[in-house]
């Protein structure tokens, strides 16, 4: 049985990585794990493996002790659209080891895409916001703030044309009691303020690291000095006008960035659904001549 026709791990059995799958390249490390690209050995099928720390994730799964909070691989295996990464199967290395195998995605990561100046861009930025925004909204359709919304975690298509939501290590069910103040986690540049506040949160959190990586994405900038401490962070509440810096955007797409990045939750959109309702037939990121 193969990898796609077994999946034992989800009832709970314990897999032998190495029998199991072949390691390719060097392992990437993130925040809380280490990704493989891998081969199953009996289907020749290439995945990603995410193999998590069990310090790190033990520490951040303690934030919400006595709580029944699903595990990453849970929140994924719950969340189908084709613009988030599918989560194939999840379970226990035979070391006791927490895993994932992933969707194998090949393209570049929309932080290298921004970084590189990638001249692919243009002409593809509504399009790419537009797959993003509805990636997100497949995850709060499905009962999850996805918490750390950010270029690293979409994986595009080498052409550009697409894009994938990735790595729900962060994302908490949107009930109550993980929406109570103190959860300050994500990537510092693109916290909302009632995150780096440690204020009560829901989705518009979201929205609100969306707006970010919109504004990036059309600029090449931040609307506020980078950095990573809070210290940093509370600028936030005092964003830049996205037509400061690119004057020749497509002012509804502006006005849509603009308003996701209201340091009021309240004065905030609302939703991914109100984003895409403002920027509906907007084919480019610049008004046209």
């Amino acid at each position: 049985m193969g990898l796609f026709a077994n999946l034992k791990s989800l009832l709970g059995s314990k897999a032998d990585i190495s029998a199991r799958f072949e390691l390719l390249k060097e392992a990437i490390s993130g925040t809380m794990s280490t990704f493989h690209l891998a081969r199953d050995r009996q289907t020749g099928q290439l995945v990603g493996l995410k193999l998590l720390d069990p310090e790190k994730t033990a520490a951040f799964e303690a934030r919400f002790k006595g709580l029944k909070k699903p595990s990453e691989g849970e929140i994924g295996r719950a969340i189908h659209h084709p613009r988030v990464v599918e989560t194939l199967e999840f379970g226990t290395t035979s070391t006791g080891q927490l895993y994932i195998v992933l969707e194998y995605l090949n393209g570049p990561g929309l932080n290298s895409v921004l970084v590189a100046r990638d001249p692919q861009l243009e002409g593809r930025r509504v399009k790419l916001l537009r797959q993003a925004a509805e990636a997100l909204q497949a995850v709060h359709r499905a009962g999850f703030i996805h918490h750390d919304v950010c270029p690293r975690n979409f994986v595009c298509s080498a052409d550009l044309e697409s894009l994938k939501l990735i790595d729900f290590g962060l994302a908490v069910p949107t009930t109550a009691e993980y929406m109570q103040p103190g959860n300050r986690t994500g990537t510092p540049n693109y916290m909302a303020p009632e995150v780096v506040r440690r204020r009560r949160t829901d989705l518009r959190l979201d929205v609100f690291s969306f707006g970010a990586t919109a504004f990036e994405l059309c600029t090449f900038d931040l609307p506020w000095p980078r950095g990573a401490s809070g210290q940093a962070a509370l600028a936030h509440d005092q964003p830049l006008d996205i037509r400061q810096l690119r004057p020749q955007i497509h002012p509804r797409l502006a006005e849509a960035i603009n308003r996701s990045l209201h340091a009021n939750p309240d004065e905030r959109l609302p939703s991914l659904d109100h984003f895409l309702r403002m920027i509906a037939g907007v084919e480019t990121e610049d008004h046209p001549a």
